[in-house]
């Protein structure tokens, strides 16, 4: 099915594996060589409570969040190690940064990420690409999280673009669908090459 071309003057990213891959586990491990506990019965205790929810949706702080873990693992981790081991889990996906770059000369860009204040700030903020984004959404900072449409919203009233004339690019399908139901013209990302694809037939060019 032909896909109608639109006049398409906005593109928000989600960050994580989309502009970035990320691997928990990494964070994982080096905090259990911390605390002398295994990566395995971190990622039990973490993901079992609801404290990585409440950081990104900005219930508590960085503060709350490091009281919070600390207490979970038993160990009370010193600020600066925690921080480093907590967010050293970013690799960069150099076609999505090429595509970016790209991209950056003919649209005005915008990132829409779920993500919490120390991975803002020492994961996505230090990659080369993020001063490309004309507008920058996190949901710790709207207190909403996608699929919620207030994320979106805020990321649209940013841009100053209406919903029709956006993309919006995330590799978690529902977020995506989530960004369509607002008017948005959401893609899944499942490869740079299908990606690519997808874009043109909007009439994106790059």
């Amino acid at each position: 099915m032909e896909v109608p071309i639109k006049d398409i003057r906005g593109i928000f990213f989600d960050f994580g594996n989309v502009i970035c891959t990320f691997d928990n586990h990494r964070a994982l491990a080096a905090l259990a060589s911390l605390c002398g506990r295994s990566p395995e019965a971190l990622a039990r205790l973490i993901f079992g409570s609801d404290l990585p929810e409440a950081y990104e949706s900005g219930a508590i702080d960085s503060q709350a969040f490091l009281a919070g873990v600390s207490a979970l693992f038993g160990h009370a981790f010193e600020e600066a190690s925690f921080v480093q081991a907590f967010t050293d889990i970013f690799t960069p996906i150099p076609s999505t940064f090429d595509l970016i770059r790209r991209l950056r000369p003919r649209y005005r860009l915008g990132l829409i990420s779920n993500t919490n204040p120390w991975h803002a700030e020492h994961g996505i903020r230090t990659t080369s690409v993020f001063p490309l984004f004309d507008a920058v959404t996190f949901s710790h900072e709207v207190h909403a999280t996608k699929p919620d449409p207030r994320i979106f919203q805020d990321a649209l009233v940013k841009l100053g673009l209406e919903p029709g004339a956006c993309v919006f690019i995330d590799d978690i399908p529902t977020f995506a669908e989530a960004a369509t139901a607002l008017g948005m013209n959401g893609i899944t990302y499942t490869n740079p090459e299908a990606l690519e694809i997808k874009l043109r037939q909007l009439g994106v060019a790059f």
